[in-house]
């Protein structure tokens, strides 16, 4: 058993989710005069590839500490490629993953949205297209995963909720203003007429009292299982009282696919981090991408 990374680099160039702490280090020690490097850390739990746990949203939930590792955090999953399928602002639905992928009752589901090339580690980087204009599901998907029982899911990307769904679009009038474009063009509704306050931030508000959370900013080499099934892991601290947590997230697969997933990633461009990305993902989503 071999494992795959699928956690983006940490690093005080991290961005964190707009408005959020971002990582600050310090040494309070050095090995001279002190005989030991220390280092002092601040930084909001939603940073990097982190875990978005029940009482992030939800009064009554579990906190990071009291989610099982072998019943919850480690199980079978998916990992389900759209970056064929939807571009900049645009909404996935349950078909287009089940069109490509065969979820299971009890899955982790994580969404490959192609948008973790546009994270900070990337050679294409983009903060602002990461945090706002990645895709995003509606009330229907949510409904869907609930049916299917899905343990957690995983985005690789700023949000488990569309962006114009979050606060953002407040944040930020002209990429509201782009997405209600796209919105009106594709889907013959207006991004206020779409995403209407009774469903605002749903992923997070209607799915954690289901016990269904999510971990964002999912990534690092998530390219070489698109459209694959592994056992799937999220191993945040043991966090009492926690409302989320920074953790890593990972792939185990079996030795003999791991030779085959190591051969295709010898030739595949790197990034500065040393992971693996297929470029062809960015070009699909950019053919996708609805310009006005």
């Amino acid at each position: 058993m071999k494992l795959i990374d699928l956690t983006i680099p940490l690093s005080i160039a991290t961005p964190p989710w707009p408005t959020y702490e971002p990582l600050q280090v310090k040494y309070f020690k050095r090995l001279a005069p002190n005989g030991a490097n220390g280092q002092v850390l601040t930084h909001s739990n939603h940073l990097g590839t982190h875990l978005d746990g029940e009482i992030h949203f939800f009064t009554a939930g579990k906190d990071i500490a009291a989610l099982d590792l072998n019943d919850f955090l480690v199980g079978p999953g998916v990992v389900v490629d759209l970056s064929d399928a939807t571009g900049d602002y645009q909404v996935y639905d349950e078909a287009m993953i089940e069109d490509r992928v065969d979820v299971r009752e009890g899955d982790i589901l994580i969404i490959h949205t192609g948008y973790h090339h546009y994270g900070w580690d990337m050679p294409t980087a983009d903060e602002i297209r990461y945090m706002v204009k990645h895709p995003g599901p509606d009330r229907a998907f949510g409904e869907w995963a609930r049916r299917k029982r899905l343990r957690w899911i995983g985005v690789d990307c700023g949000s488990a909720d569309h962006p114009m769904n979050t606060i953002i679009r407040d944040w930020m009038p002209r990429q509201a203003a782009e997405a209600d474009l796209v919105f009106q063009n594709m889907y013959g509704l207006s991004l206020a007429d779409r995403f209407t306050p009774d469903k605002y931030q749903l992923m997070h508000v209607e799915m954690f009292p289901h016990h269904i959370i999510h971990a964002e900013c999912v990534g690092g080499e998530i390219d070489l299982l698109a459209n694959r099934r592994a056992t799937i892991g999220f191993f945040p601290w043991r966090f009492v009282d926690g409302e989320s947590c920074i953790g890593r997230c990972v792939a185990f697969v079996d030795d003999e696919e791991y030779e085959g997933l190591m051969a295709r990633r010898a030739e595949l461009p790197k990034t500065r981090f040393g992971d693996c990305y297929d470029p062809q993902h960015v070009e699909q989503i950019n053919r996708l991408t609805q310009r006005f």
